[in-house]
């Protein structure tokens, strides 16, 4: 590590350099990053709805559709006029109206009931479903519905999942600088009021821009990523990896005092490595815990975030270092009043305290965890986005005039006699909540002779084998009412065919919701187990590993307790990610505070003598980097207008000031009362010289 420190200051202009060439590779490697918006694509490929999602696709070219609602009562030449307009759109199959199944002169009074109430609704409103050639978030199908939003006349909405995922591409487009702007000037004041040199906060900044711009860059190689780790991952890199740059600052300070600045930098880097690489791998590790996931968008999010981590702690000991000997006298020539915490009286009172403090931590910790199990949580992704946008307000529009928020897909064999599929149908028209069934039989059986049903209404219900009914649904996806439908609806498919498949968006929503359930418990274990083996390997203890994830774990519980007290309800990836995010930021500040109560208990200091003088310590460290990571975070939740993205960055920055405060109060006064346990558990906790002395000291305590 001196080789590299050495060759770092030495060659501070060549590392620059290659830093801003490595720049310009990686912003190239972020045009070329693609991005997903559908979050219902992460969902595992062997499910059966996502089964029949492909089916959909490739059968029936139905995977992908939207909604247009006509209003009013539109002359039926133009309202064809603009459905032949619509299809005409690069990326869209068709556009399916009335007039692809009878002659639009034939009265609607001899249709079937099934096709009036689906063809047409209250206000004289008439609907058109229009199919795309590619899956909803795909690039083609986003810019054919923009075209289609050209198209539209006065009193038409475009509704369904399709127009919500470009409506959300459109939202984060134009939010994301904004995103960056507010963590950014928010670190900075941070930065402001507790380091005392006035360009650091600027070169800390300039020094983060690296490995965010390597971060995006190097995305191309996953292909794509996820539109909530796009606008997430600048921030949470910013917010997790500053400490590290004020660990090296710090450190660089004081070897400057008996050194030149060149050697003192050298000897910052190498003794400043250690820390930062311990502490960047429970971070890592905790990131990486969200590959365990079932649903794919949290590997997505955790190899993102992971390699974020990775690329600022190969930044912090070599590209900030040359920043620092190159800005250095401007470094020093300014400087500002400053906040210095005093941690006296604190100290004191945890010293004093400890089995007060941890009673009370004990106590609030159980009800809060209590209170995390009965928090709410919502599944349904359109709630999470402003209500005011195109997509929501068609989809609420064809709520509001055909009572059909949503639409489930049954695919079935076509070997099924047609009186079967007839007896599904209506059995399936029978389940509460179902508006309306439509099927082959349906057409056929309703006073119109199958030799009038053009062929292209026949492909559109059978294809390759499969038969496609559409039902139209009074319930919203992710609602109670819906899952209990779905399950009904799949009892009585399975009876009529052991193969037949329901899908669609309340399906696939509830696939979600179980799916979610299974991913807490499993990025929770694994995260806990990776960070306790790495705190084992660190300190060579088995306690002292329970102490530190029992106490990060007690404020995730307070942090994901508190919505139920507020009565608010947080969206379902926020209950999954939250507590690898939270362990894995926050634990450094942990081990910071142990490694320093081990260190002053090496010096003879008492358990009581040593927690208060880590305290005093490590405070302005902690405080500074949980308010730096608070800062980077908390800018999201006033800007965003994602309630998703919102409601996860309150819970990050929450979390990062619980943490902080359970780590200076808690923490200390667990290191004290567990001291003779730590020392009996813990390979050379203690010199031997010292061990008699440690014993005494025990002892009249």
């Amino acid at each position: 590590m001196e080789r590299v420190a050495r060759f770092v200051v030495k060659r501070r202009g060549f590392v620059l350099a290659v830093a801003c060439m490595l720049l310009v590779l990686s912003a190239f490697g972020y045009i070329n990053t693609r991005v997903n918006y559908d979050i219902l694509s992460y969902l595992p490929s062997e499910l059966e709805s996502m089964e029949g999602e492909r089916y959909l696709d490739k059968d029936f070219g139905l995977a992908s559709t939207a909604m247009v609602t006509v209003e009013g009562d539109m002359p039926t030449a133009e309202l064809l006029k603009m459905k032949q307009d619509i299809e005409a759109v690069d990326g869209v199959a068709s556009c399916f109206w009335l007039s692809d199944v009878v002659d639009v002169t034939v009265p609607k009074e001899i249709l079937p009931d099934d096709v009036t109430n689906m063809m047409y609704g209250k206000n004289d409103s008439t609907m058109m479903m229009v199919r795309f050639e590619e899956s909803s978030a795909s690039d083609k199908t986003i810019n054919a519905i923009v075209q289609i939003k050209g198209i539209l006349k006065k009193d038409c909405f475009l509704g369904g999942m399709s127009t919500i995922l470009e409506d959300t591409k459109e939202l984060v487009n134009q939010e994301l600088p904004k995103y960056v702007l507010c963590a950014v000037v928010f670190s900075l004041i941070v930065l402001f009021l507790f380091l005392e040199n006035t360009a650091v906060p600027f070169i800390f900044m300039l020094g983060i821009i690296f490995p965010v711009v390597y971060n995006f860059g190097s995305n191309v190689f996953m292909g794509e990523i996820s539109y909530i780790t796009q606008a997430l991952a600048a921030v949470l890199q910013l917010g997790v990896t500053m400490d590290f740059s004020i660990f090296l600052l710090h450190r660089y300070q004081e070897e400057k005092v008996n050194k030149s600045n060149e050697d003192a930098m050298v000897s910052a880097i190498c003794l400043t490595s250690t820390s930062i690489l311990s502490s960047s791998l429970t971070t890592i590790a905790g990131f990486l815990a969200m590959c365990t996931m079932s649903l794919t968008l949290g590997a997505d999010i955790g190899i993102v975030m992971a390699k974020g981590v990775a690329l600022g702690v190969i930044s912090t000991l070599t590209i900030l270092p040359a920043l620092i000997m190159y800005f250095d006298k401007i470094i020093e020539k300014r400087r500002h009043p400053v906040i210095t915490p005093h941690m006296h009286k604190v100290a004191a009172v945890v010293t004093k305290h400890p089995k007060r403090i941890i009673m009370i931590f004990v106590v609030i910790a159980l009800v809060f965890f209590r209170a995390q199990s009965l928090t709410s949580v919502y599944y349904t992704l359109t709630d999470s986005l402003p209500q005011d946008l195109t997509g929501i307000a068609g989809t609420n529009k064809l709520d509001e005039d055909f009572g059909m928020p949503s639409f489930h897909f049954v695919i079935i064999n076509d070997n099924m006699s047609s009186a079967q599929k007839k007896s599904l149908a209506d059995e399936l028209d029978n389940v509460e909540g179902i508006k309306s069934t439509l099927c082959y039989e349906k057409f056929v059986g309703g006073g119109i002779p199958e030799s009038a049903v053009p062929d292209s209404a026949a492909e559109l219900f059978r294809s390759n084998g499969h038969e496609l009914m559409m039902i139209t649904t009074e319930y919203k996806p992710g609602t109670d009412e819906m899952n209990t439908q779905v399950q009904r609806m799949n009892k009585i498919i399975k009876r009529y065919d052991a193969d037949g498949i329901l899908t669609g968006e309340g399906a696939m929503t509830k696939d979600l919701i179980t799916t979610s359930a299974h991913d807490f418990n499993s990025t929770s274990v694994f995260s806990i187990l990776a960070v306790f083996l790495i705190i084992v390997i660190t300190f060579k203890s088995i306690s002292i590993p329970f102490l530190l994830v029992l106490s990060i774990e007690g404020a995730i519980m307070v942090n994901l307790g508190i919505p139920y007290f507020t009565g608010s309800v947080i969206p379902f990836i926020a209950s999954i990610v939250l507590g690898t995010i939270q362990l894995g930021a926050t634990v450094d500040y942990a081990i910071l505070m142990t490694t320093r109560f081990h260190e002053e208990r090496l010096n003879g200091l008492s358990p009581h003598d040593a927690a208060a003088t880590a305290i005093e310590t490590c405070a302005p460290s902690i405080i500074t980097s949980g308010l730096s990571f608070f800062a980077a975070t908390i800018g999201l939740y006033f800007v965003s207008r994602i309630d998703l993205i919102r409601g996860l960055c309150l819970l990050i920055s929450r979390g990062a000031i619980i943490s902080m405060l359970v780590i200076l109060f808690v923490l200390p006064a667990m290191l004290i009362l567990f001291a003779p346990i730590i020392r009996k558990t813990t390979y050379h906790w203690l010199d031997d010289s010292k061990e008699s002395v440690d014993i005494e000291v025990q002892e009249k305590s």
